[in-house]
């Protein structure tokens, strides 16, 4: 593994983080808000709330690991332009979008968004110490807490408007669905408490993270199955039969590091952990190494998607870490061998692609957008760069 460590160590630091330094808007702020397939560089695209935390986290990630001081001036350059341009100050929270120029342009709210704005705050103030970023990130974690959880359900809320009335969530339901609670945000909001209580390890936190491993085992987790439910209704009702693969293997290493962050010792909770990355491992994983995207019903979506391979080696490391079984390393090199083969753009000055089609054609889909940047395959390297040979 220490090869895979050196390969993912020139990864990051070779091209994944200089393509997204050379995309920083030094007039307005931020990253660029749109990099198409051809590389095309839209400087007048929309910048997101959530991409523009994501990148934050990436670069003071990077350069607590690294200790590179060009990491650390970009996560300044991308804190100051969250602070000042993301935050909404009358109101509070981050806003879903705003314009090339940093102004205001889809107000409305998601916890989505805020849990990304805890988890780079707190990733930062890790970095540089800045006691504005963690009052920042405290501020975020109250108004979670105070407008977004559902003291009833036991359930975060997802979607509001700029002045926080409650909205249907558009931005994070698919397949038609417009669900009241989603799995993907409460494993969000756990992996921002969980770095938060790494910075300002209070009993409150701790007490948030505690209740969500509890609703996770108890609620989205299905211990038949070994999958989690994807859409929920207010009441917990599971709203379709979906399989997300990679949002599952993403999950598991995400709850680990909750539960080692909190020293809580639930034998459930570590069973949970590796229940999910063996049924990932013995049901997702294709012959040329790959995890595929998801199953919905009976329908398997064999799109092999950039965050999904990037994921699934950290999750499936993590299996290893916790097991000591070898085919747990033996698919995180797989699927590394596979990224490289496919998902890394080989064009010069590329990145990696969005997704690949079964025989591992590009999609051609853009290379940067508010959904798409850093974070994933940064994370990924970094995850690795740590934890490999400690």
């Amino acid at each position: 593994m220490n090869k895979l460590k050196s390969e993912v160590s020139i990864e990051l630091t070779e091209r994944i983080l200089p393509f997204w330094m050379g995309l920083t808007d030094k007039q307005y702020g931020g990253i660029f808000g749109t990099i198409d397939y051809d590389l095309l560089v839209d400087k007048k695209a929309d910048k997101g709330g959530i991409v523009t935390a994501r990148f934050l986290w990436t670069f003071a990630s990077a350069y607590r690991v690294t200790g590179n001081e060009a990491y650390i001036q970009t996560a300044q350059h991308l804190y100051h332009f969250l602070k000042e341009q993301v935050h909404d100050e009358e109101f509070g929270g981050l806003y879903w979008l705003v314009d090339y120029k940093g102004n205001p342009k889809n107000t409305r709210k998601h916890v989505y968004t805020q849990s990304f704005g805890v988890y780079a705050l707190s990733e930062y103030f890790r970095a540089s110490k800045d006691e504005g970023a963690l009052a920042l990130a405290k501020k975020l974690f109250f108004l979670i807490e105070d407008k977004g959880f559902d003291r009833k359900v036991n359930a975060y809320r997802e979607e509001f408007d700029r002045e926080w009335n409650e909205m249907p969530n558009e931005m994070l339901s698919e397949n038609g669905l417009l669900a009241d609670i989603t799995m993907n945000t409460h494993i969000h909001v756990l992996e921002a408490y969980t770095t938060l209580y790494k910075v300002w390890p209070t009993e409150e936190v701790k007490e948030r993270i505690t209740n969500l491993l509890y609703i996770l085992h108890e609620k989205i987790y299905n211990r038949e199955t070994k999958f989690l439910g994807v859409f929920f209704d207010k009441n917990w009702n599971s709203l379709i039969d979906l399989k997300s693969f990679g949002h599952d293997i993403e999950a598991s290493w995400l709850i680990d590091e909750a539960i080692k962050a909190i020293g809580i010792e639930n034998p459930a909770y570590d069973k949970m952990v590796i229940d999910i990355a063996y049924n990932i491992a013995e049901c997702a994983i294709e012959e040329d190494g790959s995890l595929i995207n998801e199953q919905a019903g009976n329908v398997l979506d064999r799109t092999r998607i950039w965050w999904v391979q990037a994921e699934a080696i950290v999750g499936f490391y993590n299996a290893y870490e916790r097991t000591k079984d070898e085919k747990f390393l033996e698919l995180a090199e797989g699927l590394w061998q596979y990224i490289q083969k496919k998902i890394i753009d080989c064009r010069e000055k590329g990145e990696w692609l969005w997704a690949v089609d079964l025989e591992g054609n590009p999609l051609q889909l853009n290379v940067g957008d508010p959904w798409k940047a850093s974070y994933h395959n940064g994370r990924f390297c970094l995850e690795i760069m740590e934890r490999v040979a400690k």
